[in-house]
């Protein structure tokens, strides 16, 4: 990618995006299915969730409060790096955010990607989403490096499982003992988790996570599937896990999303509205444990993970058997190349 020798001069937390109002809304959604074929209806239907809300995801704003705490995060430990922001799909762009960075002389960066675990569109997408970027701005764009993933690293284990523990004790204590715990991820297509190890990285963190919180009752599920019904996704899907505890008589589940990092939109509409009300037609009360957001371990991991690339620590954490991901992917790491015309990807 260029002048390794090049020191750090950077941070660029690269993220999703949404909108912020209504007039936002479909040219975000036309940005996110660019090129991929998806249906008006599917682009008014998931519209529809956000106009909920008045147009607004809640992304970003959780984003600002996320880079806000890093910065505050950095300064405590003495790490003098300028934080950018860039979206894939909306205003600020990756591109707008390099451009930044180049007229303010950076020259190499560090990228925090919001997503904890691999696959092409959690991971690698967004690395080509950054070269592009790059290519785009030609002459002095700076280089940037993607740290690696953390779904296995103590400080975002720990953050789950405080936000478990806090949802499960607003429970009775005899129902809390009872109550069933759904382990939630962003479905993706079977043909793309062929490619990468998305589905073994989600479990481990689910295992980690319960293990954490010491709640043997659990089961890891998937949601905010989309494209052709005949196109095989990850299963099983929430909503049908809910039918199947619905089947054995449970009265309590409480959903943590670790596939996610904040609150945004597949968690406030997917979860909070859809699974929250078919769990209550079924006589089944859903907890729903909130996302890492700006929890001091996940920030605190953050800066550990800079610190990891700047060479300040020797030790690189991770928990469970897999041990740290690496630094660089490899060439073959986590392609994908879709069967059928591809609908929107997680977030």
């Amino acid at each position: 990618m260029g002048d390794t020798d090049l020191e750090y001069d950077s941070i660029l937390v690269v993220s999703f995006g949404g909108p912020e109002n209504r007039a936002d809304v479909m040219p975000f959604l036309e940005n996110v299915v660019r090129g991929k074929n998806v249906p008006p209806e599917r682009l008014k239907e998931v519209a529809a969730h956000y106009n909920h809300f008045e147009g607004k995801s809640p992304i970003n704003d959780q984003n600002r409060a996320l880079i806000a705490a890093l910065e505050e995060e950095l300064r405590r430990s003495e790490i003098d790096l300028p934080i950018y922001w860039g979206n894939r799909n909306w205003d600020p762009f990756i591109l707008e955010a390099l451009r930044e960075m180049r007229d303010d002389g950076k020259k190499r960066a560090l990228a925090f990607v919001t997503s904890a675990y691999s696959s092409y569109s959690g991971c690698r997408q967004y690395r080509e989403n950054i070269e592009k970027a790059r290519e785009e701005l030609g002459e002095g764009a700076p280089l940037v490096d993607k740290l690696r993933v953390f779904y296995n690293h103590p400080g975002f284990i720990e953050a789950n499982v405080e936000c478990l523990l806090a949802a499960l004790e607003t429970l009775p204590k005899e129902r809390r003992e009872t109550a069933r715990v759904a382990f939630s991820a962003h479905s993706i297509p079977l043909s793309m988790a062929e490619t990468c190890d998305y589905a073994d990285q989600i479990e481990e963190t689910a295992r980690l996570v319960a293990e954490g919180a010491r709640h043997d009752r659990w089961q890891l599920v998937y949601q905010s599937r989309s494209g052709p019904p005949h196109v095989p996704w990850l299963g099983p899907d929430i909503l049908e896990h809910i039918d199947a505890l619905a089947q054995i008589n449970t009265h309590d589940v409480v959903v943590a999303p670790i596939g996610f990092v904040s609150d945004h939109m597949e968690v406030v509409w997917d979860l909070d509205h859809e699974a929250r009300d078919h769990a209550s037609e079924l006589g089944i009360t859903l907890t729903r444990a909130p996302t890492v957001g700006t929890h001091p371990a996940f920030v605190a991991m953050i800066r550990e993970l800079i610190e990891e690339r700047l060479g300040k620590v020797s030790v690189r954490q991770a928990l469970g058997k897999r041990g740290p991901s690496h630094d660089v992917c490899p060439p073959d790491c986590c392609q994908y190349q879709p069967r059928v015309s591809r609908p929107a990807e997680p977030a």
